[in-house]
């Protein structure tokens, strides 16, 4: 016999969702009944979820084993009738928006910190996703940490462990826990949407190298399936393809700094056509070609202008939406082929609505994740095959079709400078003294440029009528170039402090130009107006994208 036990607790005061769910060091999660208040709190704000289907999985970072254990006990307990969970406790969070959406599940829990470190002093994350398949929305989440602040009880099945790794059905109490093939649904999607036959002589010709590195996380055992067992692609293609609880001792986060054993392989004189990375969870990529990076921003408006060559794409796209430090690029396709650009905050959440209310049918992120409407999360993995679908048909390498894209749009010069780990105070007090500042800046001449307008972004959603205020810091020029500012809420430790800025080349001649040369004067000038160098106490960024 199974006995519910009702376990009496106390509120912890910072289980507030950020804009990924709730990230913190594992030794928090570790915490006498930490992750079991969070939990119960997700459970407590949700109406009718007796009898219903939840999903879950993560990106196998360490504690993701053990919290899986919790959590199923505690589903059980609560009153779902069947829980969803990923061999071996895995699901990337492409993987498990797409499992959500084809089982039409209540909705899922995703425990991943994304492309944060991993392992016992490291970071741990869980965040709960609705039944579109999607982050929830800040209602949602606002009411999960309203319940967090005075839960006094929660509710677990006393019963052993599940075996996560044998496929199959077990119960727990009244509950059915049905162990799941991480990667089959996912693998099947992604079929239905690219050519994979054209793909498969692409990649399999002897002509045509590519090298995929997980990074040791999630996507590992998504990229062998589909590239070297599925298309074909030879051995050895997906390299640190073995997921791991610490990823290796590496950050999972797919940029040029952290993924330099990737460009490294990339940028020799003799290295593959194509390359690519993706982070912790799988839902961020990086794509390079031989000796050539492709920008986040730019990839979103190549994907756009080529979207019907692919299959799943032939018929045209309602609009492209872009967080709002993305790059203008995408915008530039927009207009030519005569459809709406959607600027939004950062946080996938925003783009769910669009993408549900047929609005839009590709959208993406200057921080390494791009998606499309046949999930409600940014993919990986998508974002590599859609690439390779148009490599395939046009018979060009990535640099050629890049150059060839700036050519009829003009160029988007653009970067990101990170600063990590700032204090929180003197990044707060940065980004209060922009807020003040913002209010008269129109008009005024700052070095060579002019203002044509500066603010705090707010954003009004054109589907439900909501709106997020203080987005994050935008001064546009008269010529087009923008500085943004923004504090990430992605990381775990002090604040994050991001300055983006962007400069639009209409000049061919002028394209071949280096990224930070080219954006030199922009980013002296944002250090002038923010005090960066002042306030934060570094010479330089942490990380340049």
């Amino acid at each position: 016999m199974t006995t519910v036990q009702t376990v009496s607790t106390t509120p912890y005061s910072d289980q507030k969702p950020g804009t990924s769910g709730l990230r913190k060091k594992v030794p928090t999660f570790q915490q006498e009944h930490y992750l079991e208040n969070f939990v119960q709190s997700i459970f407590d704000s949700l109406d009718g979820i007796q009898n219903q289907t939840l999903v879950l999985g993560g990106d196998g970072r360490y504690y993701n084993r053990t919290a899986i254990q919790i959590i199923l006990k505690m589903a059980a307990a609560n009153g779902f009738g069947k829980v969803l969970v990923g061999q071996g406790g895995i699901l990337s969070t492409p993987a498990a928006s797409c499992v959500i959406r084809k089982n039409q599940a209540f909705g899922g829990i995703i425990l991943s910190a994304s492309h944060n470190p991993g392992g016992p002093d490291e970071d741990f994350g869980i965040k709960y996703n609705i039944d579109n398949g999607g982050p929830a929305p800040e209602k949602v989440t606002s009411a999960i940490f309203e319940c967090s602040k005075t839960i006094r009880e929660y509710k677990i099945l006393d019963v052993v462990d599940v075996d996560l790794d044998r496929i199959g059905t077990t119960t727990l109490g009244n509950m059915i826990v049905e162990v799941i093939d991480s990667v089959a649904d996912y693998a099947a999607q992604m079929e239905t949407l690219f050519d994979f036959g054209q793909i498969q002589q692409l990649v399999s010709s002897g002509d045509f190298r590519l090298c995929i590195d997980p990074l040791h996380a999630v996507t590992g055992p998504y990229a062998k399936a589909i590239f070297e067992r599925r298309l074909n692609a030879p051995a050895g293609t997906v390299q640190n393809g073995e997921p791991l609880e610490d990823f290796g001792g590496g950050h999972p986060d797919p940029n040029l700094v952290y993924a330099k054993s990737l460009v490294d392989v990339m940028f020799q004189p003799d290295g593959p056509d194509f390359g690519a990375a993706s982070d912790g969870d799988g839902d961020r990529n990086m794509v390079l070609g031989r000796n050539f990076f492709v920008t986040p921003s730019d990839s979103l408006a190549v994907l756009a202008a080529n979207a019907t060559l692919v299959p799943g794409y032939r018929d045209g796209l309602a609009g492209i939406a872009r967080s709002m430090p993305t790059s203008q690029a995408p915008d530039r396709v927009a207009e030519k082929l005569g459809i709406e650009c959607y600027e939004t905050p950062t946080g996938w959440k925003f783009f769910g609505n669009l993408l549900d209310a047929d609005k839009a049918t590709l959208c993406g992120e200057e921080s390494f994740g791009t998606g499309s409407n046949h999930i409600r999360e940014k993919d990986g993995l998508w974002a590599v095959l859609f690439w390779l679908n148009i490599l395939a048909v046009k018979q060009q390498s990535v640099e050629a079709i890049v150059k060839e894209h700036w050519a009829t749009y003009g160029r988007n010069f653009y970067s990101r400078h990170d600063y990590e780990g700032v204090d929180s105070d003197r990044a707060n007090t940065l980004m209060s003294n922009l807020r003040s500042a913002v209010g008269s800046m129109a008009g005024q001449t700052l070095g060579s440029y002019t203002v044509a307008y500066a603010d705090d972004f707010s954003y009004t959603d054109p589907v439900d009528g909501s709106v997020a205020s203080k987005q994050g810091i935008r001064i546009g020029f008269t010529d087009g170039s923008r500085i943004i500012f923004r504090l990430s809420g992605t990381g775990t430790q002090g604040a994050t402090l991001r300055l983006y800025v962007e400069r639009y080349e209409a000049d061919t001649s002028k394209h071949d130009q280096d990224t930070q040369a080219a954006l030199a004067d922009l980013i002296t000038l944002a250090d002038e107006i923010a005090q960066i160098k002042e306030l934060t106490g570094r010479d330089a960024p942490t990380v340049i994208t």
